[in-house]
């Protein structure tokens, strides 16, 4: 038994270089990723409650198809199709930070629309009897209350995220998912290896985890 724990922690002890370069490219990815779901996220919400028919359907049509693609049909795509049509061209990195964001928004998007759901429709219509635009309604009214309902559901589009970034191991992204094949190679036991990645990656779930519950906590009092 004391033999197991031993190897258990000298797979991670000499290969802790190879974690700290795999979830350091892991937490890029996800902050860069992060940024580019939540502004086109946003973006995406403000076409399907638009008055305009027009970009309602536009962004129905978005969510619609990219919601039911699998993640990894995304990742081919970016990786092995876009070159086909010789445009500008993409690192791994950048093809996964594409990907992950083009695939997440559609998430974000639909948690947006739910917030602002949430707002009666009265105080739309009455914002504009006052004369505010779309824009303003929606900026200075709808947002800031539909913020509390909109937050919780968004960590946990986040924390799917973060675990969305082992796929990019598979295509040429050196990032925890990949750290499989380098303990292969450097012949430690995988198994020992993985049950590593898994606590890595619980650990750092629970920050998340802890503050959507206690904003949760803290606005259901609030209400």
């Amino acid at each position: 038994m004391l033999d197991e724990i031993q190897n258990f922690w000298l797979v991670f002890a000499e290969n802790s270089d190879a974690y700290l370069r795999g979830f350091g490219n892991t937490l890029r990815l996800f902050g860069v990723a992060v940024i580019g779901s939540v502004v086109l996220g946003a973006i995406l919400a403000m076409l399907r409650v638009s008055p305009v028919p027009v970009f309602r359907a536009m962004g129905t049509l978005y969510v619609t198809v990219v919601r039911n693609t699998p993640l990894t049909l995304v990742f081919v795509f970016f990786v092995f199709a876009y070159p086909y049509l010789e445009l500008n061209s993409f690192q791994p990195f950048t093809a996964a930070v594409i990907a992950l964001s083009l695939y997440t928004a559609a998430f974000v998007c639909e948690v947006f629309r739910s917030g602002i759901n949430t707002v009666p429709v009265g105080q739309a219509e009455a914002s504009r009897a006052l004369g505010l635009t779309f824009t303003q309604t929606l900026g200075e009214v709808i947002l800031p209350q539909a913020v509390r309902s909109v937050f919780p559901p968004l960590v946990s589009v986040l924390i799917a995220l973060l675990k969305n970034t082992t796929i990019a191991a598979g295509f040429s992204v050196a990032e925890a998912g990949a750290l499989r094949s380098i303990l292969s190679e450097r012949g430690y036991d995988v198994f020992y290896g993985l049950v590593w990645v898994l606590v890595i990656f619980v650990l750092l779930v629970i920050p998340l985890t802890l503050l959507q519950r206690s904003l949760e906590k803290r606005w259901s009092v609030a209400r």
